[in-house]
């Protein structure tokens, strides 16, 4: 099933070392354009729903056509689907449980989806010090092809720390319909709360 490779690869959990090589490419643009320039922390838009972490280190939002999920234990998933139930777009939050840092963040996300469920992991864009309601973040954009039915993804995968500890934000769309589910990705990214 398409979306148990999405949820495997897309969910952040500890790993170790990893041996596939993950393709690095520059954090600007070559336009030169700031990576996350549409990045405004701010409440999201009228009408969508707010899943808490249970351990209450944040907050994440999503759009009131998003169905929660199940997930691993300690954090919250939801996903939007289309007319022949296909995946549109999943949403995950989940605690910080590793070696993941502000300052290695987009390597170690792509060393993290390549050493679980993806064949490759390409990295698009990568910022840090980002200013987050309630903490600061690093974020990173990246496409990757799953080892199982090599589905290719997007995803904009930040590590956000706030008072309460640090969390993760994912979320992650057929990388085919990026250009049409864009701004709800954005405006959920936007909206991540850290406690």
């Amino acid at each position: 099933m398409v979306l148990a490779g999405l949820l495997g690869a897309t969910a952040v959990m500890v790993s170790g070392g990893c041996a596939r090589p993950v393709n690095r490419t520059p954090a600007v643009s070559p336009s030169g354009a700031v990576p996350f320039g549409w990045f405004r922390a701010g409440p999201a838009p009228a009408g969508w729903q707010s899943l808490e972490l249970p351990g209450g280190t944040a907050v994440l939002s999503v759009p009131p056509d998003a169905a929660p999920i199940p997930g691993d234990p300690g954090t919250v998933s939801a996903r939007v689907t289309g007319p022949r139930s296909e995946l549109r777009i999943y949403f995950n939050a989940t605690p910080q449980e590793g070696g993941e840092s502000l300052s290695n963040w987009a390597g170690f996300r792509l060393a993290h989806l390549t050493g679980e469920h993806a064949a490759s992991a390409t990295r698009l864009a990568n910022r840090s010090g980002m200013p987050f309601r309630g903490g600061t973040g690093s974020c990173v954009e990246d496409t990757y092809v799953t080892r199982i039915g090599a589905h290719k993804y997007r995803e904009m995968a930040c590590l956000v720390t706030g008072s309460r500890g640090g969390s993760v934000v994912v979320v992650a769309a057929p990388a085919d319909s990026w250009d049409r589910i864009g701004a709800e990705v954005e405006q959920a990214v936007d909206a991540y709360v850290a406690e």
